[in-house]
């Protein structure tokens, strides 16, 4: 059995769809293959104006608007695959009037936020894949489309769900037990549920790939592809870069290192699962199918061997100090751990000199408003806004040089393999 994942932009369209579904045409075996899909497009970014609490841009449309643009987006795409199917269309609407009731439902409260984000952007993931089950069915790929809430089992961590390991393995091998009739079985990433009481949690933005992992790690999948709109692991994101250079081969550990640094191609928690059971990666493109992508696998090295980048936008530093000039020592530490902890945040670079403890972390209005406002109560705090966290993993003196141009250096962090740069935006 193999688990395929699909994301936003290989199904953002109708004709992207219509790709997809080559794709998965050209690759059906003895086994049923497992489909991972996301939302479609920029789903999630819409859902996420959607969400009770949210503090909307001065930009924003008012959610009516939003709301007929999801539903206008959504059946464009079903129409335009299948006309005129009225079961489709009556799925899509029973899912959008479901997710009105849903979103009258929850409290507005910020205490609450992270429990109606889930409840409300699971509703991308399921969009797509009623809409892609649907349309393979009708073109004669036998398909099977699974709830993810009831496969993937998480505690109640919202926005972040960690995996019931034991729960998953037992609903994954239950669920599919009857599936093997089937060529194709179909369902979400991202979103996963309670073993209890079967509410709706997700893995973290952008989790779509550990979901892949998970499921392929339960049914002790053959392997894992991940279908992109870059030809495979590139050295560089091509915004930053002209002359990318492809990566053929990746060991575990390098792809566990680059993706905790911020590499966009993979789910920071995709790469445990399947090195846990030797279970290779492939990442390939679905504009150029046919070409041989990458691999993630039992390798010593990567191969070609070139330096990696890796650029983290939207940052923000901060500086926190004791009032009292005391020495950041481990209660300091255990506090300001305890508040990040609390508020969910992630820290991409820390370090502490004798009176001054920084970390930067991505600058999300939801979680370091809050985070500044606790801290501030506790201790002095300095904040540098709009930073760019570089990393590059096998560096030298001119590439980091080349990296900088000219710009300040608010923080520098060096290892034997590692050089992490925290700089203004360009």
């Amino acid at each position: 059995m193999k688990v395929f994942k699909f994301g936003g932009a290989s199904v953002n369209s109708a004709d992207a769809v219509r790709n997809m579904a080559q794709i998965v045409r050209k690759h059906i075996e003895s086994e049923p293959l497992v489909v991972v899909v996301s939302a479609m497009g920029k789903t999630t970014n819409l859902l996420e104006k959607l969400v009770p609490g949210t503090l909307p841009h001065p930009s924003d449309p008012a959610p009516e608007a939003l709301r007929t643009q999801l539903e206008d987006y959504h059946l464009g795409i079903a129409n335009a695959l299948i006309p005129s199917d009225m079961a489709l269309t009556g799925k899509i609407h029973s899912l959008l009037d479901r997710l009105d009731t849903v979103r009258q439902s929850l409290n507005p409260s910020h205490h609450a936020y992270n429990y109606n984000y889930d409840q409300v952007v699971s509703f991308g993931e399921l969009l797509s894949t009623t809409i892609i089950a649907h349309y393979l069915n009708h073109h004669g790929i036998s398909t099977l489309w699974q709830d993810a809430r009831q496969l993937i089992r998480t505690d109640s961590h919202f926005r972040e769900g960690r995996v019931d390991w034991q729960a998953t393995e037992e609903a994954v091998q239950a669920q599919m037990a009857g599936s093997m009739n089937y060529s194709v079985i179909v369902t979400q990433g991202f979103i996963a549920g309670t073993p209890v009481a079967g509410t709706t949690t997700t893995l973290g933005r952008e989790g779509s790939d550990y979901s892949a992992a998970i499921l392929a790690y339960c049914l002790g999948a053959e392997s894992v592809t991940i279908w992109k709109d870059v030809p495979g692991f590139l050295n560089a994101d091509p915004k930053y870069f002209d002359n990318t250079v492809k990566i053929s081969q990746i060991p575990y550990s390098e792809a566990i290192e680059l993706a905790y640094y911020g590499a966009s191609v993979i789910h920071p928690k995709t790469v445990k699962p399947i090195q846990n059971k030797h279970i290779p990666l492939y990442i390939r493109s679905f504009i150029t199918p046919e070409s041989d992508g990458s691999s993630i696998g039992n390798y010593h090295t990567i191969s070609p061997s070139t330096p990696l980048y890796i650029f983290r936008n939207n940052q923000i530093l901060l500086s926190i100090m004791p009032r009292d000039y005391s020495f950041i020592a481990e209660e300091n530490l255990q506090v300001i751990f305890g508040v990040l902890n609390e508020l969910g945040i992630r820290v991409n670079l820390m370090q502490n000199s004798a009176l001054s403890f920084s970390i930067c972390v991505d600058d999300n209005p939801q979680r370091t408003g809050l985070l500044i406002e606790r801290l501030t109560a506790m201790f002095h705090v300095r904040y540098n806004k709009d930073l760019q966290l570089v990393t590059i993993r096998y560096y030298t003196q001119e590439v980091i040089d080349s990296i900088v141009a000219g710009r300040p250096v608010l923080l520098e962090q060096r290892s034997r393999l590692t050089e992490q740069l925290v700089v203004p935006v360009e």
